[in-house]
């Protein structure tokens, strides 16, 4: 092998695969932790690497030294803080899913659950069943997955209206939908607390509302008291939707070549947050 400077020609080819690695380890368990609490968590840990940075480059010897009995203790604090998201890297790990590819779905399978959504929803507001169904995008929901029940099974609109069936075991809480995977049904959301949503919007609209505050999840809503149908992205509700209504603003929002007319989609003439605009 003939030498470089002070490295060969393998020794460039060994580094660079070393970085390569540890660059697709750390984007693994971003991708392993995107959605969940833990999010919250790291950008604690980056403010208090940030602040022993500058302690040690300005020579502040009072906060370095508490920076780094955070550190050091701090170590042992991360393992018990991350031990869900730990416990589900293992897991993962052992089943082989963690470097598995988690590509997209194609706009055929996308328009096929986009389909099952509308057919199942149109079909629950004219009986007037309640259901709220959440569709993650590039926020995880992950936090909320584990509040009910898994389903793990390919969406279609006949077992999506089965959930919502009053009575049965699943029909309380919202169903979370994955590409086009039925993920987990009877889950909990998080209720809005925004003082400027309607009072007259039931649960389902407030947690609905409330998780497109904190994600950028898209929900439909089937009204049990009114048969109407409502979906939220972004802290917005809009309301009182129709077949083909609903049809274009998950066109635009779910499809990839559909993506440019999100934005304008949703400057329609309904109602954002329960209240005329």
């Amino acid at each position: 092998m003939l030498p470089v400077g002070n490295f060969s020609l393998g020794s460039y080819i060994s580094q660079i695969v070393d970085i390569l690695l540890v660059t697709y380890v750390f984007y693994k368990l971003i991708m392993l932790i995107r959605g969940t609490k833990a999010v919250q968590l790291l950008k604690g840990i980056v403010v208090i690497v940030a602040v022993w940075l500058a302690s040690s480059f300005f020579e502040l010897r009072t906060m370095g030294w508490l920076m780094d009995k955070a550190i050091t203790y701090g170590l042992l604090a991360i393992i018990i803080i991350f031990q869900p998201e730990l416990r589900r890297a293992l897991e993962q790990l052992g089943r082989g899913k963690l470097f598995s590819r988690s590509g997209l779905a194609d706009e055929e399978e996308m328009g096929n659950s986009i389909d099952a959504i509308v057919k199942s929803t149109s079909y629950m507001a004219k009986r007037r069943i309640g259901a709220i169904i959440s569709f993650e995008r590039e926020t995880g929901l992950t936090d909320y997955v584990e509040t009910g029940i898994p389903i793990h099974s390919k969406l279609s609109s006949e077992l999506l209206t089965n959930i919502f069936v009053p009575n049965t075991p699943l029909h309380d809480g919202a169903v979370i939908l994955r590409q086009n995977e039925i993920v987990a049904a009877g889950c909990y959301l998080p209720l809005t607390e925004s003082p400027f949503v309607s009072k007259e919007l039931g649960t389902r609209h407030r947690a609905a509302i409330g998780v497109s505050e904190v994600t950028d999840a898209i929900t439909v809503i089937v009204s049990e008291e009114t048969g109407s149908i409502s979906i939220t992205k972004n802290g917005e509700i809009h309301r009182n939707l129709n077949e083909e209504t609903l049809r274009a603003l998950l066109n635009a929002e779910l499809m990839v070549s559909g993506k440019n007319a999100s934005s304008s989609r949703w400057n329609w003439r309904g109602k954002k947050n329960g209240q005329t605009p």
